[in-house]
Protein backbone atom coordinates (compact mmCIF):
# COMPACT_ATOMS: atom_id res chain seq x y z
CA UNK A 1 0.00 0.00 0.00
CA UNK A 2 3.06 2.26 0.06
CA UNK A 3 2.48 3.11 -3.63
CA UNK A 4 -1.07 4.22 -3.01
CA UNK A 5 -0.84 7.92 -3.76
CA UNK A 6 2.20 8.19 -5.99
CA UNK A 7 1.49 5.22 -8.23
CA UNK A 8 5.23 4.50 -8.27
CA UNK A 9 6.95 1.28 -7.37
CA UNK A 10 8.59 2.39 -4.13
CA UNK A 11 8.68 1.07 -0.60
CA UNK A 12 9.12 3.90 1.85
CA UNK A 13 12.18 3.67 4.13
CA UNK A 14 13.42 0.59 2.25
CA UNK A 15 16.65 2.34 1.31
CA UNK A 16 17.75 3.13 4.83
CA UNK A 17 16.10 0.70 7.21
CA UNK A 18 16.48 -3.06 7.74
CA UNK A 19 14.28 -5.32 5.66
CA UNK A 20 12.32 -6.42 8.74
CA UNK A 21 11.03 -2.87 9.21
CA UNK A 22 8.74 -3.40 6.26
CA UNK A 23 6.57 -5.82 8.22
CA UNK A 24 4.35 -3.19 9.83
CA UNK A 25 1.15 -1.99 8.23
CA UNK A 26 1.94 1.17 6.30
CA UNK A 27 -0.36 4.14 5.81
CA UNK A 28 0.55 7.72 5.05
CA UNK A 29 -2.21 9.13 7.28
CA UNK A 30 -4.38 7.91 10.13
CA UNK A 31 -6.86 10.68 9.36
CA UNK A 32 -7.30 10.32 5.60
CA UNK A 33 -9.53 7.83 3.84
CA UNK A 34 -8.11 5.33 1.37
CA UNK A 35 -9.17 6.44 -2.14
CA UNK A 36 -8.98 2.84 -3.36
CA UNK A 37 -12.29 2.39 -1.54
CA UNK A 38 -14.04 5.07 -3.58
CA UNK A 39 -17.04 3.79 -5.52
CA UNK A 40 -16.18 4.62 -9.11
CA UNK A 41 -19.69 3.78 -10.33
CA UNK A 42 -20.95 6.67 -8.20
CA UNK A 43 -18.17 8.90 -9.57
CA UNK A 44 -19.05 7.96 -13.15
CA UNK A 45 -22.73 8.66 -12.56
CA UNK A 46 -21.81 12.10 -11.22
CA UNK A 47 -19.67 12.85 -14.24
CA UNK A 48 -16.32 12.80 -12.47
CA UNK A 49 -14.89 9.93 -14.52
CA UNK A 50 -15.79 8.54 -17.98
CA UNK A 51 -18.23 5.63 -17.98
CA UNK A 52 -15.84 3.71 -20.23
CA UNK A 53 -13.58 3.25 -17.19
CA UNK A 54 -16.17 0.88 -15.75
CA UNK A 55 -15.55 -1.47 -18.67
CA UNK A 56 -11.83 -1.61 -17.92
CA UNK A 57 -11.95 -2.85 -14.31
CA UNK A 58 -9.18 -5.46 -13.91
CA UNK A 59 -10.13 -9.02 -13.04
CA UNK A 60 -8.59 -11.06 -10.23
CA UNK A 61 -8.69 -14.72 -9.20
CA UNK A 62 -11.95 -15.49 -7.38
CA UNK A 63 -11.85 -14.23 -3.80
CA UNK A 64 -8.48 -12.44 -4.14
CA UNK A 65 -7.21 -8.99 -5.04
CA UNK A 66 -3.83 -7.88 -6.39
CA UNK A 67 -3.23 -4.42 -4.95
CA UNK A 68 -0.42 -3.56 -7.36
CA UNK A 69 -2.70 -4.12 -10.34
CA UNK A 70 -5.56 -2.31 -8.66
CA UNK A 71 -3.44 0.74 -7.79
CA UNK A 72 -1.95 0.96 -11.28
CA UNK A 73 -5.43 0.98 -12.79
CA UNK A 74 -7.47 3.01 -10.33
CA UNK A 75 -5.20 5.79 -9.09
CA UNK A 76 -4.59 7.43 -12.50
CA UNK A 77 -8.36 7.55 -12.95
CA UNK A 78 -8.94 9.11 -9.54
CA UNK A 79 -6.25 11.72 -10.03
CA UNK A 80 -8.30 13.13 -12.92
CA UNK A 81 -11.41 13.65 -10.78
CA UNK A 82 -10.58 17.10 -9.45
CA UNK A 83 -9.79 18.42 -12.91
CA UNK A 84 -13.26 17.44 -14.12
CA UNK A 85 -14.81 18.97 -11.00
CA UNK A 86 -12.91 22.25 -11.41
CA UNK A 87 -13.92 22.52 -15.07
CA UNK A 88 -17.64 22.04 -14.38
CA UNK A 89 -18.28 22.55 -10.66
CA UNK A 90 -21.81 22.10 -9.42
CA UNK A 91 -22.75 24.69 -6.82
CA UNK A 92 -23.93 22.12 -4.27
CA UNK A 93 -20.69 20.14 -4.44
CA UNK A 94 -18.59 23.29 -4.44
CA UNK A 95 -20.17 24.54 -1.22
CA UNK A 96 -19.96 21.12 0.43
CA UNK A 97 -16.29 20.79 -0.58
CA UNK A 98 -15.48 24.18 0.91
CA UNK A 99 -17.26 23.26 4.14
CA UNK A 100 -15.33 19.97 4.29
CA UNK A 101 -12.02 21.80 3.91
CA UNK A 102 -12.98 24.36 6.54
CA UNK A 103 -13.72 21.55 8.99
CA UNK A 104 -10.55 19.54 8.40
CA UNK A 105 -7.84 21.81 6.95
CA UNK A 106 -6.21 22.98 10.15
CA UNK A 107 -6.37 19.65 11.97
CA UNK A 108 -4.90 17.43 9.25
CA UNK A 109 -6.08 18.00 5.68
CA UNK A 110 -3.63 20.80 4.75
CA UNK A 111 -0.60 18.87 5.97
CA UNK A 112 -1.81 15.60 4.48
CA UNK A 113 -2.49 17.03 1.02
CA UNK A 114 0.81 18.90 0.92
CA UNK A 115 2.61 15.75 2.06
CA UNK A 116 1.07 13.67 -0.73
CA UNK A 117 1.81 16.34 -3.35
CA UNK A 118 5.43 16.62 -2.21
CA UNK A 119 5.84 12.86 -2.07
CA UNK A 120 4.61 12.55 -5.63
CA UNK A 121 6.80 15.45 -6.78
CA UNK A 122 9.93 13.86 -5.30
CA UNK A 123 9.26 10.43 -6.78
CA UNK A 124 7.91 8.72 -3.68
CA UNK A 125 11.03 8.99 -1.52
CA UNK A 126 10.67 9.30 2.24
CA UNK A 127 10.20 12.80 3.70
CA UNK A 128 13.47 12.21 5.55
CA UNK A 129 15.24 12.53 2.18
CA UNK A 130 13.50 15.72 1.08
CA UNK A 131 15.26 19.06 0.99
CA UNK A 132 16.18 20.25 4.48
CA UNK A 133 13.79 23.19 4.27
CA UNK A 134 10.90 20.76 3.77
CA UNK A 135 12.23 18.04 6.02
CA UNK A 136 12.40 20.61 8.85
CA UNK A 137 9.12 22.26 7.79
CA UNK A 138 10.42 25.80 7.42
CA UNK A 139 7.29 28.01 7.10
CA UNK A 140 8.48 30.00 4.08
CA UNK A 141 9.34 26.85 2.16
CA UNK A 142 6.03 25.21 3.04
CA UNK A 143 4.12 28.24 1.79
CA UNK A 144 6.10 28.37 -1.46
CA UNK A 145 5.62 24.67 -2.20
CA UNK A 146 1.94 24.82 -1.26
CA UNK A 147 1.49 27.50 -3.92
CA UNK A 148 3.60 25.64 -6.46
CA UNK A 149 1.65 22.38 -6.02
CA UNK A 150 -1.73 23.99 -5.44
CA UNK A 151 -3.68 22.05 -8.07
CA UNK A 152 -2.46 18.65 -6.91
CA UNK A 153 -3.10 19.63 -3.29
CA UNK A 154 -6.66 20.58 -4.16
CA UNK A 155 -7.03 17.32 -6.05
CA UNK A 156 -6.01 15.30 -2.99
CA UNK A 157 -8.40 17.28 -0.82
CA UNK A 158 -11.23 16.63 -3.24
CA UNK A 159 -10.60 12.86 -3.15
CA UNK A 160 -10.84 13.05 0.63
CA UNK A 161 -14.06 15.02 0.36
CA UNK A 162 -15.52 12.31 -1.90
CA UNK A 163 -14.32 9.54 0.40
CA UNK A 164 -15.84 11.09 3.53
CA UNK A 165 -19.05 11.84 1.63
CA UNK A 166 -19.44 8.28 0.36
CA UNK A 167 -18.51 6.82 3.75
CA UNK A 168 -21.07 8.94 5.58
CA UNK A 169 -23.74 7.81 3.13
CA UNK A 170 -22.82 4.19 3.84
CA UNK A 171 -22.76 4.77 7.61
CA UNK A 172 -26.16 6.47 7.57
CA UNK A 173 -27.62 3.57 5.60
CA UNK A 174 -26.17 1.05 8.07
CA UNK A 175 -27.36 2.97 11.11
CA UNK A 176 -30.86 3.25 9.67
CA UNK A 177 -30.88 -0.57 9.48
CA UNK A 178 -29.84 -0.84 13.13
CA UNK A 179 -26.26 -1.73 12.22
CA UNK A 180 -23.37 -0.11 14.05
CA UNK A 181 -19.89 0.12 12.57
CA UNK A 182 -16.93 -0.94 14.69
CA UNK A 183 -13.77 0.92 13.68
CA UNK A 184 -10.16 0.44 14.68
CA UNK A 185 -7.42 2.70 16.02
CA UNK A 186 -3.96 1.13 15.77
CA UNK A 187 -1.88 2.67 18.53
CA UNK A 188 1.05 3.59 16.26
CA UNK A 189 1.52 5.40 12.96
CA UNK A 190 3.96 4.97 10.07
CA UNK A 191 7.25 6.86 10.06
CA UNK A 192 6.96 7.93 6.42
CA UNK A 193 3.58 9.53 6.91
CA UNK A 194 1.96 12.93 7.02
CA UNK A 195 1.30 12.25 10.70
CA UNK A 196 4.99 12.11 11.68
CA UNK A 197 6.20 14.72 9.17
CA UNK A 198 3.64 17.26 10.38
CA UNK A 199 4.07 16.49 14.10
CA UNK A 200 7.77 15.67 14.50
CA UNK A 201 7.93 17.11 18.00
CA UNK A 202 5.36 14.55 19.16
CA UNK A 203 7.63 11.58 18.38
CA UNK A 204 10.93 10.27 19.70
CA UNK A 205 13.15 11.39 16.80
CA UNK A 206 16.84 12.30 16.82
CA UNK A 207 18.41 15.49 15.45
CA UNK A 208 18.45 13.97 11.97
CA UNK A 209 14.72 13.25 12.29
CA UNK A 210 15.18 9.47 12.41
CA UNK A 211 13.50 7.41 15.15
CA UNK A 212 15.51 6.84 18.31
CA UNK A 213 13.38 3.82 19.18
CA UNK A 214 10.69 1.91 17.32
CA UNK A 215 7.67 -0.13 18.32
CA UNK A 216 7.04 -3.84 18.52
CA UNK A 217 6.33 -6.60 20.98
CA UNK A 218 8.70 -9.12 22.60
CA UNK A 219 8.70 -12.83 21.70
CA UNK A 220 5.17 -14.17 22.06
CA UNK A 221 2.55 -16.63 20.79
CA UNK A 222 3.02 -15.43 17.21
CA UNK A 223 6.82 -15.11 16.92
CA UNK A 224 9.94 -16.40 18.70
CA UNK A 225 11.79 -13.17 17.96
CA UNK A 226 8.85 -10.90 18.72
CA UNK A 227 7.27 -8.57 16.23
CA UNK A 228 9.33 -5.61 15.04
CA UNK A 229 6.72 -3.17 13.78
CA UNK A 230 9.21 -0.38 13.14
CA UNK A 231 6.80 2.46 13.93
CA UNK A 232 8.20 5.54 15.67
CA UNK A 233 7.20 5.90 19.30
CA UNK A 234 5.37 8.89 20.73
CA UNK A 235 7.03 11.37 23.03
CA UNK A 236 4.31 10.94 25.63
CA UNK A 237 5.61 13.73 27.86
CA UNK A 238 5.22 16.28 25.07
CA UNK A 239 1.84 14.87 24.14
CA UNK A 240 0.64 15.20 27.71
CA UNK A 241 2.02 18.76 27.88
CA UNK A 242 -0.51 19.86 25.25
CA UNK A 243 -3.27 17.71 26.74
CA UNK A 244 -3.04 15.04 24.02
CA UNK A 245 -4.31 17.43 21.36
CA UNK A 246 -3.26 15.23 18.41
CA UNK A 247 -4.90 12.14 19.91
CA UNK A 248 -8.15 13.97 20.60
CA UNK A 249 -8.36 15.03 16.98
CA UNK A 250 -7.66 11.46 15.90
CA UNK A 251 -10.44 10.08 18.10
CA UNK A 252 -12.83 12.83 16.96
CA UNK A 253 -12.32 12.01 13.28
CA UNK A 254 -12.69 8.29 13.96
CA UNK A 255 -15.92 8.79 15.89
CA UNK A 256 -17.26 10.78 12.95
CA UNK A 257 -16.78 7.67 10.83
CA UNK A 258 -17.77 4.80 13.15
CA UNK A 259 -19.98 4.05 16.13
CA UNK A 260 -17.57 2.00 18.24
CA UNK A 261 -13.76 1.93 18.31
CA UNK A 262 -11.45 -1.00 18.94
CA UNK A 263 -8.19 0.26 20.49
CA UNK A 264 -5.41 -1.91 19.09
CA UNK A 265 -2.49 -2.82 21.39
CA UNK A 266 -4.14 -1.30 24.45
CA UNK A 267 -1.35 -2.50 26.69
CA UNK A 268 0.96 0.04 25.00
CA UNK A 269 -0.83 2.83 26.83
CA UNK A 270 0.26 1.33 30.15
CA UNK A 271 3.73 0.20 29.07
CA UNK A 272 5.24 -0.26 25.61
CA UNK A 273 8.09 -2.26 24.11
CA UNK A 274 10.76 0.10 22.75
CA UNK A 275 13.42 -1.31 20.42
CA UNK A 276 16.55 0.67 19.47
CA UNK A 277 16.34 1.88 15.88
CA UNK A 278 18.40 -0.38 13.63
CA UNK A 279 17.73 -3.70 15.38
CA UNK A 280 16.81 -6.58 13.08
CA UNK A 281 14.36 -8.19 15.53
CA UNK A 282 12.30 -7.10 18.52
CA UNK A 283 14.29 -9.19 21.01
CA UNK A 284 16.51 -6.40 22.35
CA UNK A 285 13.87 -3.99 23.54
CA UNK A 286 12.71 -2.75 26.91
CA UNK A 287 9.41 -1.96 28.58
CA UNK A 288 8.82 1.76 29.16
CA UNK A 289 5.87 3.37 30.92
CA UNK A 290 3.06 4.78 28.82
CA UNK A 291 0.72 7.68 29.60
CA UNK A 292 -1.67 5.44 31.54
CA UNK A 293 -4.78 6.81 33.19
CA UNK A 294 -3.89 10.45 32.44
CA UNK A 295 -4.47 9.79 28.74
CA UNK A 296 -7.95 8.32 29.13
CA UNK A 297 -8.95 10.86 31.79
CA UNK A 298 -8.11 13.61 29.32
CA UNK A 299 -10.13 11.92 26.56
CA UNK A 300 -13.10 11.42 28.87
CA UNK A 301 -13.02 15.04 29.95
CA UNK A 302 -13.18 16.05 26.29
CA UNK A 303 -15.63 13.46 24.87
CA UNK A 304 -17.65 12.64 28.01
CA UNK A 305 -17.96 9.02 26.91
CA UNK A 306 -15.65 6.64 25.08
CA UNK A 307 -17.32 3.79 23.16
CA UNK A 308 -14.12 1.72 23.20
CA UNK A 309 -13.36 -1.97 22.99
CA UNK A 310 -9.73 -2.66 23.87
CA UNK A 311 -7.40 -5.28 22.44
CA UNK A 312 -5.93 -6.74 25.64
CA UNK A 313 -4.26 -9.82 24.19
CA UNK A 314 -0.67 -11.02 24.51
CA UNK A 315 1.51 -10.33 27.54
CA UNK A 316 -0.96 -8.59 29.84
CA UNK A 317 0.08 -7.49 33.34
CA UNK A 318 -2.10 -6.70 36.35
CA UNK A 319 -1.35 -3.02 35.68
CA UNK A 320 -2.84 -3.29 32.19
CA UNK A 321 -5.91 -5.04 33.53
CA UNK A 322 -6.30 -2.37 36.21
CA UNK A 323 -6.14 0.38 33.58
CA UNK A 324 -8.73 -1.39 31.45
CA UNK A 325 -11.04 -1.98 34.40
CA UNK A 326 -10.65 1.53 35.81
CA UNK A 327 -12.37 2.90 32.71
CA UNK A 328 -14.68 -0.11 32.29
CA UNK A 329 -13.46 -0.84 28.78
CA UNK A 330 -14.55 -4.26 27.44
CA UNK A 331 -11.61 -6.50 26.57
CA UNK A 332 -11.35 -9.27 23.97
CA UNK A 333 -11.75 -13.03 24.29
CA UNK A 334 -10.51 -15.23 21.44
CA UNK A 335 -12.03 -18.73 21.45
CA UNK A 336 -9.14 -20.18 19.44
CA UNK A 337 -6.92 -19.46 22.47
CA UNK A 338 -9.21 -21.31 24.87
CA UNK A 339 -8.35 -25.00 24.68
CA UNK A 340 -4.62 -25.40 25.27
CA UNK A 341 -4.28 -25.16 29.05
CA UNK A 342 -7.25 -26.71 30.86
CA UNK A 343 -10.30 -25.47 32.69
CA UNK A 344 -8.73 -22.30 34.12
CA UNK A 345 -7.91 -20.86 30.69
CA UNK A 346 -9.30 -17.27 30.74
CA UNK A 347 -10.53 -17.60 27.14
CA UNK A 348 -12.96 -20.39 28.04
CA UNK A 349 -16.50 -19.00 28.24
CA UNK A 350 -17.17 -20.32 31.74
CA UNK A 351 -14.41 -17.97 32.95
CA UNK A 352 -15.80 -14.83 31.25
CA UNK A 353 -17.37 -11.93 33.02
CA UNK A 354 -19.98 -10.04 31.02
CA UNK A 355 -17.82 -7.02 30.30
CA UNK A 356 -15.94 -8.44 27.31
CA UNK A 357 -16.30 -9.10 23.59
CA UNK A 358 -15.91 -12.66 22.29
CA UNK A 359 -14.44 -13.57 18.90
CA UNK A 360 -13.94 -16.97 17.32
CA UNK A 361 -10.71 -15.50 15.93
CA UNK A 362 -9.37 -12.15 14.80
CA UNK A 363 -7.72 -10.95 11.59
CA UNK A 364 -4.39 -12.25 12.96
CA UNK A 365 -5.69 -15.78 13.49
CA UNK A 366 -6.23 -18.59 11.03
CA UNK A 367 -9.83 -19.32 10.17
CA UNK A 368 -11.47 -21.60 12.71
CA UNK A 369 -11.52 -24.50 10.23
CA UNK A 370 -7.82 -23.94 9.46
CA UNK A 371 -6.96 -23.57 13.15
CA UNK A 372 -8.79 -26.78 14.11
CA UNK A 373 -6.94 -28.78 11.46
CA UNK A 374 -3.54 -27.66 12.78
CA UNK A 375 -3.82 -27.83 16.58
CA UNK A 376 -2.49 -30.77 18.58
CA UNK A 377 -4.60 -33.87 19.10
CA UNK A 378 -4.84 -33.14 22.82
CA UNK A 379 -6.10 -29.60 22.23
CA UNK A 380 -8.55 -30.83 19.62
CA UNK A 381 -9.98 -33.49 21.92
CA UNK A 382 -10.42 -31.02 24.78
CA UNK A 383 -12.21 -28.64 22.42
CA UNK A 384 -14.55 -31.43 21.31
CA UNK A 385 -15.25 -32.40 24.92
CA UNK A 386 -15.97 -28.79 25.82
CA UNK A 387 -18.43 -28.63 22.91
CA UNK A 388 -20.29 -31.68 24.24
CA UNK A 389 -18.74 -34.17 21.85
CA UNK A 390 -19.83 -32.38 18.69
CA UNK A 391 -17.28 -32.59 15.89
CA UNK A 392 -19.23 -31.38 12.86
CA UNK A 393 -18.82 -27.89 11.38
CA UNK A 394 -16.32 -26.62 13.93
CA UNK A 395 -16.63 -22.98 12.81
CA UNK A 396 -20.34 -22.91 13.63
CA UNK A 397 -19.75 -24.81 16.87
CA UNK A 398 -17.49 -21.97 18.01
CA UNK A 399 -19.94 -19.37 16.73
CA UNK A 400 -22.64 -20.99 18.85
CA UNK A 401 -20.26 -21.13 21.82
CA UNK A 402 -19.51 -17.43 21.50
CA UNK A 403 -23.19 -16.55 21.14
CA UNK A 404 -24.08 -18.57 24.23
CA UNK A 405 -21.40 -16.97 26.39
CA UNK A 406 -21.97 -14.11 28.82
CA UNK A 407 -19.84 -11.75 26.69
CA UNK A 408 -21.68 -8.50 26.00
CA UNK A 409 -20.92 -8.74 22.29
CA UNK A 410 -20.01 -11.59 19.92
CA UNK A 411 -18.05 -10.96 16.71
CA UNK A 412 -17.18 -13.52 14.03
CA UNK A 413 -15.05 -13.25 10.88
CA UNK A 414 -17.17 -13.86 7.82
CA UNK A 415 -14.74 -16.64 6.86
CA UNK A 416 -16.02 -18.57 9.89
CA UNK A 417 -19.64 -17.92 8.98
CA UNK A 418 -18.74 -19.47 5.60
CA UNK A 419 -16.77 -22.35 7.26
CA UNK A 420 -13.72 -21.62 5.10
CA UNK A 421 -10.23 -23.06 5.59
CA UNK A 422 -6.75 -21.56 5.75
CA UNK A 423 -6.93 -20.44 2.12
CA UNK A 424 -9.18 -17.62 3.35
CA UNK A 425 -6.90 -16.45 6.18
CA UNK A 426 -6.65 -12.65 6.27
CA UNK A 427 -3.27 -12.03 7.87
CA UNK A 428 -0.19 -13.90 9.07
CA UNK A 429 1.73 -11.74 11.59
CA UNK A 430 5.41 -11.30 10.78
CA UNK A 431 4.99 -12.20 7.10
CA UNK A 432 5.44 -9.10 4.91
CA UNK A 433 3.72 -10.21 1.69
CA UNK A 434 0.50 -11.85 0.58
CA UNK A 435 -1.75 -10.64 3.40
CA UNK A 436 -5.14 -8.89 3.27
CA UNK A 437 -5.90 -10.19 -0.22
CA UNK A 438 -8.96 -12.36 0.56
CA UNK A 439 -12.29 -10.95 -0.62
CA UNK A 440 -15.91 -11.95 -0.09
CA UNK A 441 -17.60 -12.79 -3.38
CA UNK A 442 -21.14 -11.78 -4.36
CA UNK A 443 -23.51 -14.59 -3.47
CA UNK A 444 -21.26 -16.30 -0.91
CA UNK A 445 -23.44 -15.21 1.97
CA UNK A 446 -26.85 -16.80 1.58
CA UNK A 447 -30.24 -16.63 3.24
CA UNK A 448 -29.32 -19.84 5.06
CA UNK A 449 -26.35 -18.10 6.70
CA UNK A 450 -28.63 -15.24 7.69
CA UNK A 451 -31.22 -17.66 9.09
CA UNK A 452 -28.65 -19.49 11.22
CA UNK A 453 -27.19 -16.28 12.61
CA UNK A 454 -30.64 -14.87 13.32
CA UNK A 455 -31.66 -18.08 15.05
CA UNK A 456 -28.66 -18.05 17.39
CA UNK A 457 -29.09 -14.33 18.01
CA UNK A 458 -32.67 -14.93 19.09
CA UNK A 459 -31.94 -18.05 21.15
CA UNK A 460 -29.24 -16.37 23.19
CA UNK A 461 -30.99 -13.03 23.64
CA UNK A 462 -28.62 -10.88 21.61
CA UNK A 463 -31.21 -9.01 19.57
CA UNK A 464 -31.18 -5.95 21.83
CA UNK A 465 -27.56 -6.09 22.93
CA UNK A 466 -25.95 -2.72 23.50
CA UNK A 467 -22.44 -1.72 24.51
CA UNK A 468 -22.87 0.37 27.67
CA UNK A 469 -21.20 3.75 27.92
CA UNK A 470 -18.19 3.68 30.23
CA UNK A 471 -18.94 4.66 33.79
CA UNK A 472 -17.27 7.82 35.00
Amino acid sequence: MDRLFSGRRTINLADFTPRSYRLSYQTISVFAGNPLLLDIVDLANRGYIPHKCLQEIPSFPPGKVDFNTLIDWKMPILLQVYQRFSEHPERQDQVAFEEFCARHDEAWLNDFSLFVALKNHFGGISWHEWKDELKHREPVALAQWAQRLREEIQGQKFLQYLFFQQWQKLKSYANEKGIRILGDIPIYVTYDSADVWANQEQFCLDEDRLPRVVAGVPPDYFSETGQLWGNPIYDWQKMQADDFRWWKERVRITLDMVDLIRIDHFRGFEAYWAVPFGEETAVHGEWLKGPGAAFFESLLHHFRELPFIVEDLGFITPEVEALRDRFHFPGMKILQFAFDSGAKNPFLPHNFDRHCVVYTGSHDNDTTVGWFAKISGEEREYCIQYLGGRREDIAWQLIRLGMSSTAMMAIFPVQDVLSLGSEARMNLPGVPNGNWTWRLLPGQLTQEHARRLAELTEIYGRTENEVPAPRQ
